[in-house]
């Protein structure tokens, strides 16, 4: 089994919702998937061109016996199942599954590039990954999430990325 990180976030119909429903069919739909810890989720503020509505953001750490392709492809049914539709880049969605990290691994294909190529620069990302994989070291950069999060300022991380108050156990 492989160690991985997924990231997941929904803006569209019920945010909450959208990102519990991904995180129970990554746990009860695929017996070669084991989700061991999830994240708080966070109220983030969008990133990229597109003028949209906050997102809900959160992290989970799991262990599978699939190749990373495989571990994609899960991600992609359970986007589509849960009525994702890709028509504008950087734009709104019902749910998004990102595969952050696998194992130590630096994977480079066309389709996907692990660690997320820019794990580092989205707080949506780092604030939920430091609480459920404060010891992972990033592969390339040789730091963890904790010591990415350092190179933001406290208010620029309390003005992107606010804690709610949901459980996600």
């Amino acid at each position: 089994m492989k160690l991985f990180l997924m990231g997941f976030g929904s803006n569209m119909g019920d945010p909450v919702k959208n990102c519990l429903l991904a995180i129970e069919k990554l746990r009860g739909c695929f017996p070669a998937i084991v989700v061991t810890r999830v994240s708080s989720l966070y109220r983030t503020k969008p990133v990229g061109p597109v003028e949209q509505d906050w997102f809900v953001n959160g992290a989970l750490h799991g262990e599978t016996s699939l190749d990373p392709l495989d571990l994609l492809a899960v991600s992609r049914r359970i986007e589509s199942e849960l009525g994702r539709v890709r028509t504008v880049s950087w734009g709104p969605r019902t749910i998004d599954l990102d595969i952050l990290a696998y194992g130590d691994e630096a994977v480079c294909m066309p389709q996907l590039h692990i660690p997320h190529p820019r794990l580092q620069e989205r707080l949506f990302v780092l604030a939920p990954l430091a609480e459920i994989a404060p010891f992972w070291v990033h592969p390339k950069l040789g730091v963890t999430p904790a010591e990415m999060l350092q190179r933001f300022s406290p208010r620029e991380i309390e003005e992107a990325v606010q804690p709610l108050e949901t459980e996600t156990k």
